[in-house]
C-alpha cells in the first residue's frame, strides 16, 4: 500500500529509467537542478528519477540517495553518483519551488511470500546471461539472494522494460519479467555469435 503523500519531494525528470539499488550517474548543469542537488547535499534528502519520454512525465519514478559527489567544477556543475532507493508515485506536480518537484507517495510490494521456483528461475536465466555477455561464472552463493531489482539493475535493458518493473508491484511479478528479460537477451547474444561466425567463415561452415 502508499505511503502517506510526501510534499515537496524534488524530481529530476530524465530520459532514463532509474531502478531499486541501480547506481546513476548525473551530471548537473543546470541552475535549477544544481540547486535542488545542493539542497538534497545539504540536507541528506533523497529526490526523485522519472522518465520524460516523448513528452509525457510517467507517474511512476524511483527515489534516490547522493551516493557521492564525484567532482565539483568552478561554475558550479556536479558529477554526481546515485543510488535508486525506493519506487513512488507522483501524484501532483507543483511549481512553487526554485526547482522541480511534487507531491508523491512512496510505494510499497503487496504482502506476498516470494516463491522460490520462480526465483530459482530468474537467478538460473541470469547467471546464464552474465556468463554469455562477459564470459563470468557466478557462483551460487552471489546470486541466491538477489532481488529482481538488483539483477535488472546490472543489465542494460530497453527503458520500457525498466519502467515495466518500476510499476509492478510483486516480487514474484518483477521476478517472472527478468526471467523472460534475461531469456530474450541471451538468445540475442547467441544469435549475434551466430551471425558473426557464419560472417567469419565467408558462408563455409569450417571444420577443426
Amino acid at each position: 500500500m502508499p505511503d502517506s503523500p510526501v510534499r515537496d519531494f524534488p524530481l529530476f525528470p530524465l530520459g532514463i529509467v532509474a531502478l531499486p539499488t541501480e547506481y546513476v550517474p548525473l551530471h548537473i548543469f543546470e541552475e535549477r537542478y544544481k540547486a535542488m542537488i545542493e539542497s538534497c547535499i545539504e540536507q541528506e534528502s533523497e529526490f526523485g528519477i522519472v522518465w520524460l519520454s516523448d513528452d509525457e512525465l510517467k507517474t511512476v519514478g524511483c527515489a534516490v540517495a547522493i551516493d557521492r559527489v564525484l567532482e565539483r567544477m568552478d561554475d558550479g556543475r556536479l558529477n554526481i553518483l546515485c543510488r535508486g532507493t525506493t519506487p513512488f508515485r507522483l501524484v501532483e506536480r507543483q511549481d512553487d519551488l526554485p526547482y522541480p518537484a511534487g507531491t508523491i507517495e512512496l510505494l510499497s510490494d503487496r504482502d506476498e511470500p516470494v516463491d522460490d521456483a520462480i526465483a530459482q528461475r530468474a537467478r538460473a536465466s541470469y547467471v546464464e546471461l552474465v556468463a554469455a555477455a562477459t564470459d563470468r561464472t557466478l557462483e551460487p552463493d552471489e546470486v541466491s539472494e538477489m532481488t529482481a531489482y538488483e539483477m535488472a539493475a546490472t543489465v542494460d535493458f530497453g527503458l520500457d522494460a525498466k519502467q515495466g518493473l518500476l510499476d509492478l508491484r510483486a516480487e514474484n511479478a518483477r521476478l517472472r519479467l527478468v526471467d523472460r528479460l534475461f531469456r530474450a537477451a541471451t538468445k540475442r547474444l547467441d544469435y549475434v555469435e551466430r551471425a558473426q561466425a557464419r560472417a567469419k567463415s565467408n558462408g563455409k561452415v569450417r571444420f577443426g
